[in-house]
């Protein structure tokens, strides 16, 4: 035999003779990992009459971690408190050999933000305060991480409006997102927009009735060229009109209308506002049609330097923009020559998409920080513990969507790339390259039906991995479980819930959670449900000064507990706008008829012309386009004109003007304001509304105010609007008329102090506390105090399905204890020792119907409701 041995005959060269070394494995995650490098199977469940050959899983094995929530969020939360028990349990464990891979960073990344205190970044630090032991809660959780493998889109903002502009180069350009790409904060800077500026942005949208579509030419590849109506240019039609002149006498120029919201100090917002809308207009149009690479890489640098802007220091965005597009020519160039063959928009999105979405990149492992990375190759770097996070079925393994262009999938052959295979790959180097822990979470329920999810199949194999390797070391209620139940933790749906603060309830011998502000949440569960307290502890005191102003009264006896709130208070409880609307307006609802009808009644009021009015109203933008408005202008005009018509019979054919009220007092203060509507001797007040209790106690008011300010003239007071509610017939029109006080001047200055001094007091008792006093319920009360008062208030106060009521309101919510009472509720309270005597009913017996008396009595012996 030679010095080769296979020259040797007693030697087969083609016999492995290294003997691998076999390392103990003593836990649950270092057995797989075993077999999985031997090659071998578990040993699995024993037949029938053998012997369970697999070892005992010990209860302190916590090295494989499989963990079961509710949606992404929940994801987080319980993956940081993972960590943070791996943190607490090992002082030798740092951040920085935990690393966690996520197959959907982008999803998950402002969830990390908000649940870890990370900063606003990708690969930017977040820092937070201190925590406690689990269930000690002492302050938010300290952990520092640090994002890669993010999308340009989101680390480079000039590349974000320039990827929202591949979007909306063929979209219809909707109020939202123009307004969505004005916030941005490239587009902001180079038109100094702030946030006061985007506010009136948006009101000056939705005021002009701005819907999609830059003009009508943008609208014909959706067959509306011939509709011009609610597009950016009639918008800013109206918004640039509003400039130089303000709506009056209904006024049109060229067929637009004034926007009456622009004021002296809006000018120059209005110039940067069209400034941005005509470089939009004009980037979209070179951004159409098909174009080669180098013409589509221009037009794409001149639409980012007209629309954005970067800091001086920091100008690396818009150079990594450059970069990027000379990527793309440099592809599309060989020997010195671009291609001139022109790509269509879809096909730059489709050649752009690889460039813009999260790429692997460098993660900076070992830094100190807790690193959140994508799950993708060459990312399983050996690390003491490993983290998977949203391992979802239907997310992971990722589907594989079939490419029109990609001919290999014409002639599949073995060994052809397969991202399902590879996503199963990548789940089996996480698994080997943890050498401590392998933590894995997955949404095992919907966070709102509660509806149970698999796994995704990966996990599932590898559960069934680990009921072949181990044999359960416990047993639930005498019976014994399969391995996995030790392994899966299902945590409940609320961070709150009392078994996250429970020693032994999901993990063995520890509460779980860590989160300070949680574990005051379950504590608050956990005790006895206490009444709320009253919104006051008691009467404040008195605040009446020297001046009473009529319309703070008027506002007082149309809505008492408001006027506490806001005007004692300073308490505005917050109103939720609407978004702005993207869809051509089809149908109204009944607020926005209202608003139509209320515009042109007072239109017509003003002496303007019923065709003026309502070529305005067009002009507008807010009713239907075309043929669909006349239907609301036919339903709205008749009404319109029925109350102008008993208007003008009331007035006489007088004009209407302001009389100034400076009344003393009985006790010696001042009662000043201004009555609008006085013609002659009638104070009118035409409301496009149904006449209700709150315009009815407005007039009162009004008018005790004048007719004891100006006791010569025998003064009346009409109101006249639309039908009131539950009144049938064929009446359109309701008029509430108060009768002049007869007598000579002195008889009825006497008068109007006897009914105007006790409204006072109640306005200066309700700016000391919120009274039981609601405005349509103590109408219907006081109306029906000789039949059946509660039922008729009942029905004024509880709210039926779909039509909200005064105990909806949320002024009344608030001060009676953030929940909605029913009627009997009111009635609770007696009277005080303060509510009886001259001017209160003393046969009421509770003090919601001494107050509804004492406010309506004297108004209803002095009207009359007719019905036209």
């Amino acid at each position: 035999a030679g010095d080769d041995p296979c020259d040797d005959p007693w030697v087969d060269p083609w016999v492995d003779h290294h003997r691998s070394v076999e390392v103990a494995a003593t836990t649950l995650l270092a057995r797989i990992q075993a077999d999985v490098r031997a090659d071998r199977q578990p040993p699995g469940p024993p037949l029938p009459g053998y012997v369970d050959a697999r070892p005992l899983l010990e209860p302190a094995d916590r090295s494989l971690q499989v963990h079961s929530c509710h949606g992404r969020a929940r994801q987080v939360e319980v993956l940081r408190d993972a960590i943070l028990h791996l943190l607490a349990d090992d002082e030798t464990l740092e951040a920085r050999d935990v690393i966690v891979m996520c197959p959907d960073i982008e999803a998950f990344a402002p969830l990390i933000y908000a649940t870890f205190g990370a900063g606003a970044g990708a690969e930017e630090d977040g820092e937070a305060g201190g925590a406690g032991g689990p269930g000690e809660g002492t302050g938010r959780p300290d952990l520092r991480v640090r994002l890669a493998d993010r999308s340009l889109r989101q680390t480079n903002p000039v590349l974000g409006v320039v990827s929202e502009l591949l979007t909306l180069a063929d979209a219809r350009l909707t109020a939202s997102q123009v307004l969505d790409l004005a916030g941005r904060d490239p587009v902001r800077r180079r038109f100094r927009l702030d946030d006061d500026d985007l506010a009136r942005m948006e009101e000056w949208v939705a005021g002009t009735g701005v819907r999609w579509g830059l003009d009508a030419g943008h609208r014909a590849p959706f067959q509306l060229d011939r509709l011009a109506a609610n597009t950016w240019r009639a918008g800013l039609d109206r918004v640039l009109l509003g400039v130089a002149m303000a709506e009056e006498d209904q006024r049109l120029v060229g067929g637009v209308l004034p926007l009456d919201d622009v004021d002296s100090g809006a000018i120059e917002l209005a110039g940067r506002f069209s400034e941005l809308l005509d470089r939009l207009h004009a980037s979209i149009d070179a951004l159409t049609g098909p174009q080669s690479p180098r013409s589509w890489a221009a037009a794409l640098a001149e639409a980012a330097d007209a629309l954005t802007a970067t800091a001086w220091a920091d100008s690396w965005p818009r150079a990594q923009l450059g970069r990027l597009l000379d990527e793309v020519v440099d592809e599309a160039t060989f020997e010195g020559s671009t291609s001139t063959a022109e790509l269509t928009l879809a096909e730059l999105r489709a050649l752009l998409a690889d460039r813009l979405r999260g790429q692997p990149t460098r993660a900076n492992f070992r830094t100190g920080h807790l690193t959140i990375c994508t799950l993708v190759p060459m990312r399983s770097v050996p690390h003491r513990v490993v983290c998977l996070l949203g391992l979802d079925d239907g997310v992971f393994p990722r589907k594989t969507v079939r490419d029109g262009d990609d001919l290999i999938l014409d002639d599949p052959y073995v060994g052809d790339r397969d991202a399902r295979s590879e996503d199963r790959q990548l789940l089996l180097d996480a698994l080997l390259a943890a050498t401590d822990r392998l933590v894995i979470t997955y949404a095992g329920r919907d966070e709102r039906t509660n509806a149970e999810r698999p796994p995704a199949v990966p996990v599932g194999e590898l559960l069934d991995v680990v009921d072949r390797t181990v044999r359960p070391g416990a047993a639930v209620d005498g019976a014994a479980v399969s391995a996995r139940h030790e392994v899966v933790v299902a945590h409940p749906l609320q961070p709150f819930d009392a078994r996250n603060f429970a020693a032994g309830a999901l993990t063995p011998g520890q509460p779980w959670s860590f989160d300070a502000v949680a574990l005051e949440g379950a504590r608050a569960l956990g005790e006895p449900r206490r009444q709320p307290p009253p919104f006051l502890s008691g009467r404040l005191p008195a605040a009446a000064g020297p001046v009473v102003e009529l319309d703070a009264l008027v506002r007082f006896v149309q809505h008492p507990v408001r006027a506490f709130l806001r005007q004692r208070l300073g308490i505005t409880v917050a109103t939720y706008d609407e978004d702005v609307s993207d869809a051509l307006p089809v149908e109204l609802d009944h607020l926005e008829q209202w608003g139509v009808g209320d515009r042109l009644l007072a239109a017509r009021l003003a002496g303007a012309d019923l065709a003026a009015c309502t070529a305005a109203e067009v002009a507008r933008g807010i009713l239907p386009p075309g043929a669909l408005a006349d239907a609301i202008l036919e339903r709205v005009t008749p009404t319109v004109e029925g109350l102008v018509d008993a208007a003008s019979a009331l007035e006489g054919g007088a004009g209407r003007r302001s009389v100034e009220v400076n009344l003393e007092l009985p006790d010696g203060r001042l009662l000043v304001g201004t009555v609008p509507g006085v013609a002659d001797r009638l104070m009118a007040t035409v409301v496009y509304s149904r006449v209700g209790p709150k315009h009815r106690l407005a007039a009162w008011a009004r008018f005790l105010a004048l007719t004891a300010a100006r006791p010569d003239t025998a003064f009346e007071a009409a109101t006249v609007g639309r039908k009131r509610a539950g009144v049938r017939g064929r009446a359109t029109v309701t008029v509430a008329r108060i009768a002049a006080f007869e007598g000579d001047r002195t008889a009825r200055r006497a008068r109007a102090l006897h009914h105007l001094v006790p409204l006072v007091e109640l306005f200066d008792r309700g700016m000391c506390e919120p009274l039981p006093l609601y405005c349509a319920s103590s109408a219907a009360y006081a109306a029906a105090a000789d039949t059946d008062p509660e039922a008729a208030a009942r029905k004024a106060w509880e709210s039926e399905f779909k039509f909200p009521k005064e105990d909806d309101d949320r002024e009344h919510v608030l001060v009676l204890g953030g929940t909605r009472l029913a009627f009997a509720d009111l009635l609770q309270e007696a009277p005080g020792e303060d509510e009886w005597g001259d001017g209160w009913a003393d046969d009421e017996t509770t003090r919601f119907g001494r107050y509804a008396r004492r406010l309506w009595d004297g108004l209803l012996q002095c009207e009359e409701l007719t019905e036209t």
